[in-house]
């Protein structure tokens, strides 16, 4: 199968958060900016998957995982994950 990537795409899309929900017959994965200090978050491309579709990227990301370890080493994570908010300006003196 030949895959266009067009050129607006090419650069990719940055994103730090992902939603997801789903439906008997979707999964919609928001993917977010978080940007620290702003107030608002932004879904920078919203993606929507059919189930089965859903279950084999989960397993294919899965996979690309284990290698990316196999070669670089045990991606350390944190239990919780804290979601930056925005707390306005800090009083200066």
């Amino acid at each position: 199968m030949e895959i266009e990537l067009p050129q607006e795409e090419a650069s990719g899309t940055y994103s730090n958060l992902v939603m997801i929900t789903h439906s008997p017959s979707e999964f919609i994965l928001d993917f977010i900016a978080v940007m620290p200090g702003l107030p608002k978050a932004k879904v920078a491309k919203r993606m929507i998957l059919t189930p089965d579709h859903a279950k084999r990227l989960a397993t294919a990301l899965a996979d690309n995982v284990k290698r990316y370890e196999d070669e670089h080493g045990v991606i350390n994570t944190r239990e919780k994950v804290e979601i930056p908010m925005y707390r306005g300006p800090q009083p200066e003196a």
